[in-house]
């Protein structure tokens, strides 16, 4: 089990670090000395469980687990010394999502583990035994047109939107970047190339780089895959797609958007299959109705949609995931 600390008292975290290396099969994933660097930190490796102290500078344990639970979203069990003095502050953050509270340890005081294994163990039951809570999740597939449409559908999502976004469209790896920097530009939400190993968060986007596959690994992470060889469309939707439907332990939405060729079609009939909202956009409004025109004849989509009418109806579904 992966732990983080969040504590600016180095005595305090010391002590922390003593008590979990104590306990085999446990390891202290990263440290943090105040809320801020908490959710920088969470975002870039979300650990399973994080101890989370409440009165820290720049930013607090409350605000730390609000946003930790918005963004990326695991397991927060606050440690505080005090807790009736703090009982306003420590209903806040279980009210933002954090699972218990315990006193500030000692090394003789092992209460401290024994609500560590009572969170594993509920964990587990949940089935989830890495502790990852998986985000929701919004995937993109676009080609010919797409950019102007993965653009007008960023700029309407709110900046509180509580599910990841991944876009997977057809360009050369030498624009991946100016793509990703001119939709920042459009977007609400932040843009950014998703990287290999690396986990969706809610609240922002993940752009497709490279001439390879993006794809979603068991481990619910990012990877790249020069396979299948054969298909000309790189990077595919519809490899993207398949990996959603193999990998990806909870449900969402998934869309096909403008795009010359079908690619995205099957993917997306595979996700359906499994219980997800899926969107093709309609004739009308695509710049090419080859992609979500080969969906829809395949019976792939839930809803087809003008472009307008796509992000009103992701945010009705989300309240239902």
């Amino acid at each position: 089990m992966r732990i983080a600390i969040v504590n600016d008292t180095l005595i305090e975290v010391e002590l922390l670090r003593r008590l979990i290396t104590s306990v085999p099969g446990y390891e202290i994933a990263w440290v943090a000395r105040d809320g801020e660097e908490a959710v920088s930190k969470a975002q870039t490796d979300t650990p399973d469980l994080i101890l989370m102290n409440l009165i820290m500078p720049r930013m607090d344990g409350v605000t730390a687990t609000e946003l930790i639970m918005k963004q990326s979203p695991c397991a927060i069990l606050i440690v505080t010394s005090g807790v009736k003095e703090h009982s306003a502050r420590i209903f806040a953050a279980m009210g933002h999502g954090a699972l218990d509270v315990v006193d500030t340890p000692s090394l003789q005081d092992k209460t401290i583990l024994t609500k560590i294994a009572n969170i594993a163990k509920l964990l587990q039951k949940n089935g989830n035994s890495s502790a990852k809570v998986i985000p929701k999740l919004i995937a993109i597939g676009a080609s010919t047109g797409g950019p102007k449409a993965v653009a007008h559908i960023l700029a309407q999502l709110p900046r509180d939107l509580s599910a990841a976004v991944v876009v997977i469209q057809h360009v050369d790896a030498h624009f991946a970047q100016g793509l990703c920097e001119w939709l920042n530009e459009q977007s609400a939400l932040p843009v950014e190339i998703a990287q290999a190993n690396q986990t969706p968060t809610a609240g922002r986007v993940f752009l497709s780089s490279t001439n390879d596959h993006l794809v979603m690994t068991a481990q619910q992470t990012f990877q790249y895959t020069p396979e299948p060889k054969d298909t000309p469309y790189r990077p595919s939707v519809d490899a993207f797609f398949r990996s959603l439907h193999q990998h990806w332990r909870s449900k969402g939405i998934a869309m096909v958007l403008t795009g010359m060729g079908s690619d995205g079609a099957a993917g997306l009939k595979l996700l359906k299959e499994k219980g997800w909202y899926t969107i093709a956009q309609d004739e009308a409004t695509s710049v090419v109705y080859g992609m979500p025109k080969a969906a829809k004849e395949l019976g792939a989509a839930t809803d087809i949609l003008p472009i307008d009418r796509i992000v009103p109806a992701c945010i009705r579904h989300l309240e239902r995931l």
